[in-house]
């Protein structure tokens, strides 16, 4: 027989349905309860199409094709109505697809999966879980702003489980654990960067086969994380194992190269079939305050970056004075005092709109760093074009501004003086452009891509990312356009179902368990830039992982209902069934080996149909329709002995209702 889908001719057999037709074709119509080894029953409805001659849409997988039959698989109608029924299954499906810790990385990190696996003890694992997200878990937990704990449920029982001290102790133990290549596609990509963003973007498109070369200014890769972040808070002998990795799968490494001098822009569009600029934001912001092109004035970075290099630094018994309120500043007052300085931060506003993060501030305060809060650079003073000291404004706090931070107001008349050597302004970074002729800039659209063809820009150079974390997440997002076949529906499209079940959520049968934390460890004049934070152990880390309430589903990764949502874009609050939210029926009984979560169950009876057609025991029973329907076992709160557990059931679930006890 002839059928003609979406305008092409196929053949088709007696007795064969449409969707077996478009499966044999590759042809995609979705669907949620189908399997092939049971008889269709159309009990979701998303396999839906539009046949020529027929009033209402079909379901795919129980209609037989006939001679000359016309079918539609994707018109605004058949779109639509699967949209429906999906926010209809929405309608009663609650909780969180995926933890709230993931949802918070930017690299969406699956953090309650590796937490699994190290209470587990699967440390291997667990690692090779945090490489589908990042190359650098063993970097990235020691400096990491965090944000997933912020967001983590447990903190509504106690504390926050120790995530990042989590990913440490695992990494640290498997950090040389080598991803798998794709096969080679013979494309080449060229990026210029050797930081985080360039550093992810590599990882990612190698492991999907293309050959990939880093072009980095620097004697070294790392940018960010090498030049930017202390020994103290990164051992860069740490930093180095996980670079190792990138060259072991093939990246080539092309130091001591800068765009503008050794290569341009054109030379690599000529023989690339792609460029990343991933430079980062390498120079200093000026404090535009009187004498800064003095003998002893540095920017932020700059200072670190030389300190990295190994430059000498002369600072015993001298008095540095840190402007700035980031990170940055943090980070380059506590190296001062570990160069023997005296080291003072001033920073216009009061502590609590410091941008820095606690933890940063709370150990520059046991290392010994002084704080003098509104007060802003007036006139550094100089004699014989060195600096003797900085002359700082007091400040008042105003109105917010558009970051939502009280506005610094200069108090007239109120100045200070202050004795010192060496002034670093930490106050910001900008993008060098010199070189990258002929780009005019580094704007993007939504893909990364700038206004030159095939170039493509990320990280900090664009602006739109803050913290290491950012720029690997931009490095990751960057891959998966280029890389189309490797994309994965829960990470890359636009819309990804999260219901907050926060306020809703009973916590009361959850133990108070103290959190264990890594040990700060005060600065030691001997082995000055030693690492200031000790790791937990394998019994604090075996218990750590224990606390996590694994608050995000299971089964998020396969998944059908997650992954049809997000292809059709259905709204999760669409249709009101709150009633039948989070209500346990009377009836709704748990087996002694099975147990269903009534929250999560769509009513599709595949669980029905695979006990009774695969198995022949019958086991399961279904219960009134829509919003009352249960699934129950006919012999109440036992399984019948017949129940072989055979798992026929819990495979087939397509949300992940159905798990054993």
């Amino acid at each position: 027989m002839t059928i003609i889908v979406n305008g092409n001719e196929y053949k088709g057999t007696v007795g064969q349905t449409i969707l077996s037709l478009a499966n044999e074709n590759n042809i995609y119509i979705p669907t949620m309860c189908h399997v092939e080894e049971l008889t269709p029953s159309g009990a979701c409805g998303i396999c839906v199409v539009e046949v020529v001659g027929s009033s209402r849409l079909l379901r795919a997988c129980a209609t037989p094709v006939s001679n000359g039959m016309k079918i539609h698989t994707q018109s605004e109608k058949v779109i639509n109505t699967r949209k429906t029924l999906l926010e209809l299954s929405l309608s009663t499906h609650s909780g969180d697809c995926v933890a709230p810790c993931m949802v918070a990385c930017p690299a969406k990190t699956d953090c309650q999966g590796y937490i699994t696996l190290i209470s587990e003890g699967k440390t291997n694992e667990a690692v090779a879980l945090m490489k589908e997200a990042h190359p650098f878990p063993a970097s990235i937990a020691r400096i990491c702003p965090r944000p997933c704990e912020e967001k983590c449920r447990r903190s509504l029982v106690d504390e926050a489980v120790n995530i990042a001290g989590l990913k440490r102790f695992a990494a640290d133990l498997s950090v040389a654990y080598t991803p798998e290549v794709m096969q080679e596609t013979g494309k080449k990509i060229a990026i210029v960067g050797g930081g985080p963003a360039g550093l992810t973007a590599a990882y990612f498109l190698r492991r999907g086969g293309y050959m990939v070369a880093i072009f980095e200014q620097m004697p070294k890769m790392g940018g960010l994380l090498r030049y930017g972040i202390p020994e103290y808070r990164l051992p860069k002998a740490v930093l180095d194992k996980e670079l190792d990795v990138l060259q072991k799968i093939g990246i080539i490494f092309e130091n001591n190269m800068a765009i503008g001098e050794d290569f341009t822009i054109n030379q690599l569009q000529e023989n690339y079939d792609g460029v990343v600029i991933a430079i980062g934001a390498g120079a200093s912001k000026p404090m535009w305050c009187k004498g800064e092109d003095a003998q002893g004035v540095w920017g932020g970075i700059d200072f670190l970056k030389a300190i990295a290099k190994n430059e000498p630094f002369l600072l015993s018994g001298k008095r540095v004075v840190v402007v700035g309120g980031s990170n940055t500043a943090m980070d380059a007052a506590r190296t001062a005092l570990r160069l023997g300085a005296e080291a003072i931060v001033s920073y216009r506003r009061t502590r609590d709109e410091m941008p820095a993060d606690n933890a940063e501030v709370e150990e520059a305060i046991a290392d010994g760093v002084q704080f003098l809060f509104l007060t802003a650079p007036k006139e550094i003073t100089t004699k014989n074009k060195h600096v003797t000291g900085i002359t700082v404004q007091k400040m008042a706090l105003g109105e917010p501004d558009t970051s939502g931070r009280r506005s610094p107001i200069p108090i007239e008349g109120a100045d200070e003086w202050i004795q010192a050597h060496m002034i670093i302004g930490a106050i910001g970074q900008d993008v060098v452009m010199q070189g990258l002729a002929p780009l005019e800039n580094l704007k993007v659209d939504n893909n990364f891509r700038t206004q030159l063809p095939g170039v493509y820009a990320i990280g900090d150079a664009t602006s739109k990312s803050s913290y290491a974390i950012d720029a690997i997440a931009h490095g990751k997002k960057l891959a998966a356009i280029v890389l189309d076949d490797m994309r994965l529906p829960w990470e890359t499209l636009p819309h990804t179902i999260v219901q907050d079940t926060k306020t809703a959520a009973d916590f009361s049968h959850i133990q108070n368990i103290s959190r264990k934390k890594e040990v700060f460890i005060k600065l030691k004049h001997d082995t000055p830039f030693a690492e200031a934070r000790m790791g937990l152990t394998q019994e604090q880390a075996t218990e750590e992982a224990k606390r996590c309430l694994s608050c995000g589903c299971k089964a998020f990764k396969k998944c059908k209902l997650l992954k049809l949502s997000n292809m059709y874009m259905a709204e999760t609050d669409k249709f009101s069934a709150t009633t039948y939210k989070k209500i346990k029926h009377p009836v709704d009984r748990r087996s002694a080996h099975i147990h269903r979560d009534i929250n999560k169950c769509v009513h599709c009876y595949l669980c029905v149909r695979a006990c009774s057609q695969l198995v022949g025991k019958g086991v399961f029973g279904a219960i009134a329709r829509g919003f009352d329907s249960i699934i129950d076992t006919a012999f109440g709160e036992q399984m019948p002995d017949g129940c072989r557990n055979c798992d026929k059931c819990v495979k087939h679930c397509p949300t992940g209702a159905l798990t054993f006890v």
